[in-house]
């Protein structure tokens, strides 16, 4: 167990690393740039001890926790796996409780939260509550349309926020499965970012019908020209089991490894896939190994893609929700938890979770 704990974090150190580099190159005009990435490498550092010593009582505390901060979306898009899995009839996180868990996380030697949803601008005062967190990253996944000038200038001050358009790949498969228009308003957002000189990127969900477009380098090259700089490859899990033909084949996720290989000799960018990319590290990072899912009632999950819980952050502290001996064994499961497929291994054994869980 410590290799592969070893293992995932030194994956997460070389990420950060690559997009450190990509923060200091961004910075050469940009004195507040390199301030907050001179800041925030120093803090990850710090949370670095903090992770080993609990680890060291016991405790696996992940440097990565994707907060799903609510429900609410302006969009309607086809497939999304939070409109089928993350409904609940729970009144969500107050705005003290959910800052009180990052503060949390923060005190636990969390580095990195992953900001999803829904729509996660569309969460009252969002950027007000992160703001009070200078030394922590924040990743905010969001499909655009909100990005007004207004938060794009809230973001470039703060200075921690990686923003990370969704897309599709090109207008029409966006659109197919966004709406109309919202490829083009995603293209705006990466021009007013470029324009205002700000690292930021874009999360592809690649499936089967997309899977040649998004992995041309041509694509990719127009895409770093547009100003993306950091890229999330998200394979398409098929939820709607008659969407089932869109998931990409063994073959193809593969394929796509080498070639995120390939580019990343090529191109000064951050290219990273998810799940394939975990097979790089001997499995499933779920279940605090590498991260954990908050929704926006505060349940603690394994993945966002596995929505059990036995513990609620209205009731319980994040340390104590970590020692839940459910994430324990998830943990410790490398061998049925394999992702040598591509594929995420906590929904193939979905099953399974679900019975962990009953008991």
């Amino acid at each position: 167990m410590s290799h592969k704990i070893d293992n995932i974090t030194q994956y997460f150190n070389i990420s950060f690393e690559m997009g450190l580099k990509q923060i200091v190159s961004f910075s050469l005009n940009n004195p507040r740039l390199a301030s907050s990435a001179g800041r925030l490498y120093f803090a990850y550092r710090l949370a670095e001890r903090k992770r080993k010593k609990y680890l060291r009582q016991g405790v696996q505390i992940p440097p990565m926790i994707i907060f799903s901060v609510t429900n609410d979306c302006n969009l309607d898009c086809a497939g999304c796996y939070a409109k089928i899995l993350h409904q609940n009839s729970k009144k969500e996180l107050t705005a003290t409780q959910f800052r009180a868990v990052i503060q949390q996380a923060k005190e636990l030697g969390v580095s990195v939260i992953l900001l999803a949803g829904g729509e996660p601008l569309l969460r009252p005062g969002l950027l007000d509550t992160i703001q009070e967190f200078p030394n922590l990253i924040f990743l905010l996944f969001t499909n655009g349309t909100l990005l007004d000038e207004a938060a794009i200038q809230r973001i470039k001050r703060q200075g921690n926020i990686l923003p990370v358009i969704s897309i599709e790949g090109d207008q029409q498969d966006t659109d197919l499965r966004r709406g109309g228009g919202i490829y083009e308003r995603a293209v705006e957002v990466f021009s007013a970012l470029k324009q205002e000189k700000m690292l930021f990127g874009t999360s592809i969900t690649q499936t089967s019908r997309n899977f040649e477009l998004v992995n041309n380098e041509e694509y990719l090259i127009d895409m770093m020209d547009k100003g993306c700089k950091v890229f999330f490859f998200i394979n398409y899990l098929p939820i709607d089991p008659q969407t089932r033909s869109l998931a990409l084949t063994t073959q193809q996720v593969m394929r796509h490894l080498a070639i995120l290989e390939e580019l990343r000799m090529k191109f000064p960018a951050l290219f990273m896939a998810f799940p394939g990319g975990e097979m790089e590290l001997g499995g499933c990072l779920a279940g605090a190994k590498g991260l954990i899912h908050i929704n926006p009632q505060g349940e603690v999950q394994p993945c966002p893609f596995s929505p059990f819980s036995d513990a609620n952050l209205q009731e319980v502290s994040l340390l104590s929700a970590l020692r839940s001996p459910h994430l324990q064994v998830i943990r410790n499961s490398g061998d049925r938890l394999d992702e040598s497929d591509g594929a995420c291994a906590l929904w193939k054994n979905k099953t399974w979770v679900e019975e962990l869980y009953k008991k």
